[in-house]
């Protein structure tokens, strides 16, 4: 592998210096003056009536100290944003509010309105997260070598997320609260960030996936293990944007508990005209209109320093080299010979896996290839059939155990050797992680 002298992962100080150049507007005024009036008017309805222990649930979270990490917080404005969103849909609505929007058209507006905005940023929150994943774990693949080793990878990750949605929907199938699905999710995350870990140290399930990606830059090993530290890179994000977030996010959680109380408490209450229903149903009009436009605001900043942060040295900073590794080997199959590689697969479901191109040449050639399977008994059975190519880049197959032979034929050719650059290996089966 080529050398990464020089190359170190980012530290915190660096991101310090690149986040100057990115300073966030402060929040409006707005969003700790409306967060006030609403916590004044929850502890009047606590006041006035007593709360019961399902209730006392959801009020205890307003004084809870919001998340410390970034991520951990846009979670937890999507399970608000849900919840308050299930409140203000009309199916869920009290029975003096469903009177009142029979009587006036205009006020079920108001309410179908607030619903479209808290929707809209939920809608803009999952996609800042998809987008953010992704382009983080895409980074991350642009290190791996060209091959195999990286496609297995990307099958790993679809198959442990296929997997984490067959969870979520069974959870959901029983009937789970929103409560519920987010804890389960916010695990999932945890379980990602562990992986991720995992990779980065080369240990636990993973150690013997990343004993076989030769030409990964151990800069990226050592980033990833470091990313999500207490005091590592991304606590410079924390402290300086992190502030803001927090605030947004109190003010959320706010919202809903007041439009939790509110709706226990409205059939008590007159609705219509002056009268302190519709005075407050005002002011939660208020505090909607403030958050949405300014976590918009926000997560539209943080896409912009998410997408520009240098958190991750450029792949083709790295060099072509990086990807060639040492374990290719050069053979010249002469013409009416076979070249032939046995593998021995000691453990069900391995893979066996094969990366192979001819050598450039002025004329058009290719090479026969196949893999043949050899049970105990000695009996072969063809499991890829035989087939002629230039190449085959990066493919591999689950396999029992037993001998594989891998062939490639140039016995039809006459005059011609080929020269083939190829490399072959048997990975043992990498285990899925699962929840703590």
């Amino acid at each position: 592998m080529a050398s990464t002298l020089g190359l170190v992962p980012i530290t915190r100080a660096y991101l310090s210096s690149y986040y100057d150049k990115y300073p966030l507007v402060p929040l409006s005024t707005d969003v700790a003056d409306f967060s006030s009036q609403l916590r004044s008017l929850i502890d009047d309805f606590c006041s006035q009536s007593p709360i019961t222990p399902d209730e006392k649930i959801v009020v205890d979270e307003v004084d809870c100290e919001v998340p410390h990490k970034i991520d951990e917080n846009m979670w937890k404005n999507r399970e608000n944003l849900e919840e308050i969103i299930y409140l203000l849909d009309r199916s869920h609505w009290p029975p003096a509010l469903r009177q009142q929007a029979t009587e006036d058209p205009e006020f079920a507006t108001v309410l179908d309105q607030l619903r479209d905005k808290f929707e809209e940023s939920l809608k803009n929150l999952q996609y800042f997260q998809t987008n953010n994943s992704d382009s983080i774990f895409n980074t991350v693949m642009s290190y791996m070598p060209q091959d195999f080793r990286g496609t297995l990878i990307r099958q790993q990750k679809e198959r442990s997320e296929r997997n984490k949605q067959a969870e979520i929907d069974a959870l959901v199938k029983s009937g789970c609260s929103i409560r519920d699905r987010y804890a389960l999710l916010w695990n999932q995350q945890m379980e990602r960030r562990r992986q991720l870990a995992q990779l980065g140290s080369a240990t636990g399930v993973y150690k013997t996936l990343v004993k076989y990606l030769v030409g990964v830059p151990q800069v990226l090993l050592d980033f990833i293990r470091q990313l999500n530290d207490d005091e590592g890179p991304m606590e410079e994000q924390r402290q300086r944007y992190g502030p803001p977030l927090y605030s947004l996010t109190k003010m959320l959680i706010t919202i809903r508990v007041f439009l939790f109380l509110l709706w226990a408490r409205v059939d008590a209450q007159k609705i219509g005209g002056c009268n302190r229903t519709a005075d407050q149903l005002t002011l939660l009009e208020g505090a909607a209109n403030t958050y949405t436009c300014e976590f918009e605001r926000f997560i539209t900043f943080m896409g912009e320093v998410f997408a520009n942060s240098p958190f991750f040295i450029s792949a083709d900073e790295v060099g072509a080299s990086e990807s060639r590794n040492d374990d290719y080997k050069e053979i010249s199959i002469p013409a009416g010979k076979t070249h032939e590689v046995l593998l021995s697969v000691d453990s069900l479901n391995s893979y066996i896996a094969w990366d192979f191109a001819l050598e450039p040449s002025k004329m058009k050639m290719d090479v026969g290839f196949s893999v043949e399977y050899t049970d105990s008994s000695g009996q072969n059975s063809l499991i890829l059939p035989y087939r002629r190519c230039e190449s085959d880049q990066g493919n591999f197959c689950t396999v029992m155990t037993g001998t594989y032979k891998l062939i490639w034929d140039n016995s039809y050719s006459t005059f011609f050797g080929k020269a083939l650059h190829y490399k072959v290996d048997c990975i043992p089966p990498v285990v899925e992680p699962v929840p703590q």
